[in-house]
Formats: C-alpha cells, structure tokens, sequence
C-alpha cells in the first residue's frame, strides 16, 4: 500500500516542480546596466585591446637601452705564403684574437625612442577607450531593440482581448438583427492579420538577440526587462566636450608618437658610434697584445639618406593632423544631426501621448458606439481599431528610436567624458 502511494506521489511532485518553474518569477531577466556589465567583461575585443596594452608595454622596456654587445673571435695576419705559411704560432705577426664590441647610438636617438614606445602605450590606451565605447554603445542598441520588441509583443495581448470583445459585439448585432451575418467573418480576419503582424515581431526578436548575442553571449536569450533608457541631453554639454570624445581623444598620442618619430630621424644626422676591445694572444716567445678602438658614423649624404626619411616622417605627422580634423568636423556634424534628431522624437513621443493616441482611442469609442446603436458600419469599428493598433506600436517606435539617439549621444559624449 505504501509503496503504491509513493509511486503516484511522484507524478504530483513533478507536476508541482514544473508549475513552479514555470512562474514569470522565475524567468531569467535581463537589465540594461547587467547587459553592460557582461559586455564590458566578455567582450573579445577588449581582451585583444588590452593584450595590446600589455605588448606596447614589454615593447617599451627595451626602447631606451644600448643594443647587445657584440662578441668578436677570430685570427689576424695569418700567413698564407712564405716559410710560415699555413703556420698559426710561428710568425711573429699571428695572433688568435677575442675582443667585445659596443655599439653606442647618440642620445638624442635614443631619447626619442622612448618617447615613440611611451606614446605607442598611450595610443594603446586610447584605442582601447575607443573599442570599450564602441562595445558599450552597440550592447545598450541592442538590448533597447530588443526591449522594444518585447514591448510591442505585450501590446498584443491587449489587441486580441479587444478583438474578442468586437467579437461578442458583432454576434451580439447580429443576433439583434443589426448586422448582418457576413460582419461575424470580419474579427476573425483581424485576428489573422494580427498574428501574421505577431509572426513579424518573432523574426525581429531574432534579429535583436542575434545582434545583443555577439557582445555578452548566450545571456541575450534572457527576456529584457525594465524600460527604455532616459540619459539626460545637454546640447551645449555635449558641443563643448565634442573633443574629448575617444576617437578624437585618440589622436593625442598618436600625434606624440608621430613627432618623436620624426625627432627620431632627424637624430639620424648625428653620428653614432662604437668602442671595441680586444685581446690578441701570440706564440710563446712573443707578448701578447691588447687593442682598442672607436668608430664612428659619418652621415655625409644627408640629401639622399637622413633627409627624404624626416620628409616621410613629417608628412606622416601631417597626414595625423589632417585626419584629425577631418574626424572633428564630421563628428561635429554627427552630433548636430543626433540632437536635431532627439528632439524630433521627443516631440512625436508627446504627441503620440498627448494627441495622437488620445484622438485614436476616442475614434474607436465612436465608431463602437455608432455601430450598437445600429447607425455605424463596422469597416468604420474595423480602421478605427487598424489605426489604434498603429498609433500604439508607432508609440513604441518612437520611444525606441528617441532612446537609441540617447544611448549614442550618452556613450559619445556623455560617460565617455566623466
């Protein structure tokens, strides 16, 4: 008897796990700022940014040191003719010969090469403020998307309980005599029509994790939760801390490295030079002997050498001042064209609230009223409900796109900054 109650037992506690994990409670949720933070921790890019840091950094440390010294082995005036030829220690002059070298580059060449590794580590850095914005804003468009989604399919609900209400409403006339038999057909098409525009919104959730995927991984499948992000917007902010934006902020250390590159070449026309000393051994009944000596290098060609190598350099450094201002001017024009942009959506989101969505709610009542008091023809009910239907994902729509010119003018100009 026992072992039969415990056996139907299971069935129940399983049914009652299943329910439990089913509760919206339950349900993993993903908020904007966790969307950030995975991203920020995950995201490959800033890994290969930050190895590049470490190497710009290994790659300094050497910059400024004197080049390996250079072990030096060999024999001098080794006879090949007369008496002594082919002999190592019987000619007076043979000598078996180990020396070291140092080669010694002038200072201002190596001062300047470390300036161009400090300023490759600087330059480092700033790609990496770069890429970290760059992974920051395209996490928060994506999760808005796709929190954009989620709201217009919980409209939905609501458009088919309304479409079950103009259900009973029609059999209700029709019954009544009102309306004829055909307008019964008429809900059930709408409800086709909203599940082929809910079978849209399917494809587009798709799209949007597929894109929120790509920068903190599997957690994109989590239902976005919350509301759409409101950063505040300060045009005269934003307009003074245009440059200070990364990838004009980029450019500082680049240039840096540019202009010591070119002191770099320019210290080619000083001379560097070396110091060797060595150690020459002989036969037996002769002395040993021990040499020193210095060289230096002597750039006498600098019109074919040292100078076309500044040339190339300074036209480099040219080329970075150009490209910067070319970059400052359409970011100018970016920022111009977003906050033109932002305040058009804020003013449709108003409206939408405040006029739009209001006057279409009041022509639905209408026409519903017209139609159970006999006087109204349900196509009237039918575009009244169409253009609802419209006003409130539109409503959506705006929301999200004031919100994603939000998100690339906070991340642009507003965190970037702090």
């Amino acid at each position: 008897m026992n072992s039969k109650c415990y056996c139907t037992g299971w069935p129940l506690v399983a049914g009652l796990a299943a329910s439990v994990l089913a509760l919206p409670s339950f349900a993993a949720a993903l908020t904007l700022d966790e969307a950030l933070r995975l991203a920020e921790n995950n995201a490959p890019s800033l890994a290969a940014q930050d190895a590049k840091i470490q190497a710009a950094s290994s790659a300094a440390i050497p910059a400024g040191e004197l080049p390996d010294p250079k072990l030096l082995a060999g024999v001098q005036n080794y006879p090949i003719g007369g008496s002594d030829r082919w002999s190592i220690n019987d000619d007076f002059m043979t000598m078996q010969m180990v020396g070291v070298r140092q080669e010694m580059p002038n200072s201002d060449k190596r001062k300047a090469r470390i300036e161009v590794a400090d300023a490759a580590i600087d330059r480092a850095a700033a790609e990496r403020g770069v890429e970290r914005l760059k992974v920051r804003q395209s996490t928060a468009l994506a999760w808005i998307s796709s929190y954009s989604v989620e709201r217009k399919d919980a409209l939905f609900q609501d458009f088919y309980k309304e479409n079950r209400l103009l259900t009973d409403t029609v059999r209700a006339q029709i019954a009544g005599g009102r309306a004829q038999p055909a307008d019964a057909v008429t809900p059930k098409q709408e409800a086709a029509r909203l599940e082929e525009q809910q079978d849209d919104l399917v494809r587009q959730r798709v799209q949007a994790r597929a894109a929120l995927k790509r920068w903190i991984g599997s957690a994109a499948n989590d239902k976005p939760v919350g509301s759409f992000p409101q950063w505040p917007v300060d045009p005269s902010s934003y307009a003074h801390k245009l440059q200070h934006h990364p990838e004009l902020a980029a450019f500082a250390p680049m240039t840096r490295e540019a202009q010591a590159k070119v002191r770099e070449a320019v210290s080619e026309k000083q001379s560097d030079w070396s110091w060797e000393l060595d150690y020459q051994r002989r036969g037996r009944e002769f002395g040993d002997m021990v040499s020193v000596q210095f060289s230096w290098d002597l750039p006498l060609f600098p019109d074919s050498r040292q100078n076309p190598k500044i040339a190339a350099k300074q036209a480099e450094l040219s080329q970075l001042e150009a490209e910067r201002d070319a970059l400052s001017r359409e970011h100018t024009q970016q920022l111009e064209n977003e906050l033109a942009d932002y305040e058009r959506l804020n003013r449709a989101v108003s409206r939408n609230q405040e006029s739009l969505l209001p006057l279409a709610r009041e022509k639905v009542e209408l026409s519903m009223a017209s139609y159970r008091a006999g006087k109204g023809d349900l196509n009237a009910v039918v575009a009244a409900r169409r253009e609802l239907i419209e006003v409130r994902l539109k409503q959506v729509d705006v929301e999200e796109q004031r919100a994603l010119t939000s998100a690339r003018l906070y991340f642009a100009y507003g965190e970037s900054s702090q």
